[in-house]
C-alpha cells in the first residue's frame, strides 16, 4: 500500500472513531426498568439457515449491428439468456456473528476449456459478520471474505433495475459489485447517514490477486433532511473514491459523488464518475469521466417506468471521445407479501460511440427482462 493510501487509512480510522465517539456520547442511555415493569428482551441468539435465490432471465433481440452466419447471411440476432442465478445461503451463529454464501452463474468462454459456452457456478459472496449492535448504532457491523464493495451494491439497492443491466460505474468496467476484503459500516443514529469503508484485493470477486497493493474503498452517505418533512427524507448525497494500483505508483483512482430520491411514487439518481488509470509506469496516465441520471416513477397498480442516459468520455485527451448510452423500459412489478420480489420489464437499450480508434457501430437492443428474487 502506498504512502498516501496508509494516509487515507489513517484519515478515515481517526474519522470513524471521532464520528463513533460523538454519535455514542450523544445517543441517550436506555432508562432503567421502573419496579414492576419487565426488563428488555435478552437478544436471540437462536442459530438459523436461510435459502433464498435470485433468476434473472431475458429474451434480447439486436437490432443493430447485424451479424453474418456462415453461409454470409446477415441477420439481426436473438437469443434466450439467463443473466444471473443465485443460490443466496445466509444465517446466523447468534445475534453478534452472521454469514452469507453466494454463488453465481458465470458464461465460461476460455477457448481452450472442456466447458467452453456452458454455464458455471462460481462463488460471488462468502463472508463473515460481526454485527456492532451492542457497542454501537444499529447496522454498524465488520465483514471479511468475498462481499459486496462500498458503492456498487448500495446503489443497486436503490435502482431496481439490475436485471436490465448493471449501474453505471459497473457497465463502463471502473468498479465491480464484489471484491475480497475487510470492511466496516458504521451507521449514523437517527437514519442520518452511513460510512463504508474497506480495503480489498482490487482484482474484483472473479480474478486473483496479481500484486501486493491493495484497493482502499471509501463511500459516506448522508441523509441530510431525514428529520424533515416525510416526502423530503428519502434525499441523500453521496461520495466515493477507490484508491489503488495496478502495479506501484500505477495508479487506479475511481471518484464518484451523487445523490439520489426514494418515495413511494419515484425513485431517481444522478451521479459523476472521475477515473485514472496507469496500468505500468511506461504508460502515460488516462484520465476519463461521464455522469449518469436516471428516474423510475411508479404507479400505485404496479406498473413502473424505466427511464435513463449514461455519458462517458473514457480518454480526456482524445477530443470529442464519447460513449452514451439511452435505456427506456416499462415494468410490471407483480404483489407480493414477505421478502420476495418478481418483476417484467421490456425495454429499449441503445448505445453510440464517437471518435474512437476503433470504429464502433451504434448499438440498439430490445429486450424482455424477467426478474425473480426470493
Amino acid at each position: 500500500m502506498t504512502r498516501n493510501a496508509r494516509f487515507v487509512v489513517r484519515l478515515w480510522i481517526s474519522l470513524i472513531m471521532l464520528v463513533s465517539g460523538a454519535w455514542s456520547a450523544s445517543a441517550q442511555t436506555p432508562a432503567a426498568p421502573q419496579a414492576g415493569q419487565p426488563a428488555a428482551p435478552r437478544p436471540d441468539d437462536t442459530p438459523s439457515v436461510r435459502i433464498g435465490g435470485v433468476l434473472f432471465t431475458d429474451f434480447t433481440y439486436t437490432r443493430s449491428p447485424q451479424a453474418t452466419d456462415a453461409d454470409s447471411n446477415t441477420y439481426h440476432p436473438s437469443q434466450f439468456n439467463v443473466g444471473r442465478s443465485y443460490i443466496n445461503i445466509t444465517g446466523n451463529l447468534n445475534h453478534i456473528v452472521n454469514f452469507r454464501l453466494t454463488p453465481d452463474i458465470s458464461r465460461e468462454s476460455g477457448a481452450g476449456s472442456s466447458l467452453n459456452g456452458s454455464l458455471t457456478f462460481r462463488v460471488k459472496y462468502a463472508f463473515g459478520q460481526v454485527n456492532l449492535d451492542d457497542w454501537m448504532a444499529h447496522g454498524s457491523w465488520v465483514r471479511f471474505g468475498i462481499q459486496q464493495t462500498p458503492w456498487v451494491d448500495f446503489q443497486e439497492g436503490i435502482y431496481r433495475y439490475r436485471f436490465q443491466g448493471t449501474v453505471f460505474s459497473e457497465r463502463e468496467g471502473y468498479l465491480s459489485s464484489s471484491d475480497a476484503g475487510v470492511s466496516f459500516r458504521y451507521n449514523m443514529p437517527s437514519n442520518y447517514g452511513e460510512i463504508h469503508v474497506g480495503v480489498y484485493n482490487g482484482e474484483n470477486y472473479n480474478r486473483a490477486e496479481v500484486n501486493g497493493q491493495k484497493a482502499l474503498q471509501v463511500r459516506g452517505s448522508v441523509r441530510p433532511l431525514a428529520s424533515g418533512a416525510p416526502v423530503l427524507r428519502g434525499l441523500r448525497v453521496h461520495g466515493f473514491y477507490d484508491a489503488d494500483n495496478y502495479v506501484r505508483n500505477g495508479e487506479r483512482r475511481r471518484a464518484d459523488v451523487g445523490a439520489t430520491f426514494e418515495h413511494a411514487r419515484l425513485n431517481a439518481g444522478i451521479e459523476y464518475l472521475d477515473t485514472r488509470d496507469r496500468p505500468t509506469i511506461a504508460r502515460t496516465a488516462v484520465s476519463g469521466h461521464g455522469f449518469s441520471m436516471w428516474a423510475t416513477p411508479r404507479a400505485k397498480n404496479g406498473w413502473e417506468a424505466l427511464l435513463r442516459y449514461d455519458h462517458m468520455t473514457p480518454d480526456t485527451s482524445v477530443s470529442n471521445q464519447t460513449r452514451t448510452r439511452t435505456i427506456l423500459g416499462a415494468a410490471y412489478w407483480f404483489p407480493h407479501q414477505g421478502p420476495v420480489t418478481s418483476a417484467l420489464l421490456v425495454d429499449y437499450d441503445g448505445q453510440t460511440f464517437h471518435n474512437f480508434v476503433t470504429a464502433q457501430p451504434k448499438q440498439q437492443r430490445i429486450a424482455v427482462h424477467a426478474l425473480v428474487n426470493f
